[in-house]
């Protein structure tokens, strides 16, 4: 039974160094074990100036609501461009249990939502990981990735500013893979095992005709309904698995733009997560298939990373 004392504040500082990928990912595994969660959105505001509030409730886990804003020219002026926090409910009596910085959510949420995926979809085999993006994502999926997949050796990243790639790679520490930069995409994602992007695209930056037999491919970027990172021929040849149904189909256009052109249908998407860590589950059917994955995010995502968060900092 949940207690009635003030909620816990959480801020990224304070709480970033006793957090684990391992255990991040752990979290969202078990999360999907699960009852599916009921989530809603509500956007708020101009382009400009946009107020986003994504809520879940989760059977035996509990209810949560992130609220931030998004101002683009914030930059400018030297405040972050994205602010807020994410609150957490016990299931059983309501209680307001924590407030969690926003940035900290997101961040552990979305790479371990891409790694849990690839821990699925992956060749057991997999030794060369490309990071396509040099963003603040990016250098999470370098650490998610060599963290929770220790067979990865090799870490590649492109970026269209080769400097972003070099500086990413410069400031990362104690990664257990040799680190490189490419600036030839094409010939790097027909080297690599698993491939991960992180871009702000609205045109592809992976060709189908790039990607090799038995490669992961796992998009992030896209969120918008004119955003895709992938092309046609690739989402045609590949299996199509995404993290939500219900957060991705019928918003973002990696998967809307193909299948407006006739290239995938709806049901070519095999399953989301709920589906994938089943037992006996259909995931990769021979090391020849192309796996591609969507991240899309969603709000029982953030619930399920919070409560965690929330978990770990408990002492």
């Amino acid at each position: 039974m949940a207690s009635s004392k003030a909620p816990r504040l959480l801020s990224y500082d304070a709480a970033i160094g006793r957090l684990d990928w391992p255990g991040a990912v752990e979290a969202l595994r078990q999360g999907h074990g699960l009852p599916r969660a009921q989530i809603a959105d509500v956007f708020l505001g101009p382009p400009t100036g946009t107020m986003m509030s994504r809520s879940a409730f989760i059977p035996g886990l509990g209810y949560g609501a992130k609220t931030f804003t998004v101002f683009d020219g914030n930059a400018a002026i030297g405040l972050p461009t994205v602010q807020g926090a994410m609150l957490v409910f016990d299931s059983e009596t309501g209680v307001l249990q924590a407030v969690v910085d926003s940035p900290l959510v997101t961040e552990f949420k979305t790479a371990a939502d891409s790694v849990l995926g690839a821990s699925l979809l992956a060749r057991p085999d997999s030794r060369h990981l490309l990071i396509v993006g040099a963003g603040t994502v990016a250098a999470s999926l370098v650490r998610a990735y060599t963290a929770v997949l220790p067979g990865i050796e090799r870490v590649t990243v492109w970026a269209r500013r080769a400097e972003q790639a070099r500086e990413l790679v410069a400031g990362l520490k104690g990664i257990g893979a040799d680190l490189a930069v490419t600036e030839d995409l094409q010939t790097a994602v027909g080297q690599a095992d698993i491939i991960s992007s992180a871009t702000m695209a609205r045109q592809p930056v992976i060709l189908g005709d790039w990607v090799r037999p038995g490669t992961h491919v796992d998009l992030i970027g896209a969120f918008k309904a004119d955003m895709r990172e992938a092309d046609d021929a690739l989402m045609a040849k590949a299996s199509l698995f995404v993290d939500s149904r219900e957060t991705t189909l019928n918003h973002i256009g990696e998967l809307l733009i193909p299948i407006a052109s006739g290239a995938i249908t709806r049901d070519s998407v095999r399953g989301d997560l709920y589906d994938l860590v089943r037992p006996g589950a259909l995931r990769r059917q021979s090391g020849e298939d192309i796996t591609v994955f969507k991240n899309g995010g969603g709000a029982h995502l953030d619930l399920m990373i919070a409560v965690w968060i929330a978990r770990m900092l408990a002492d």
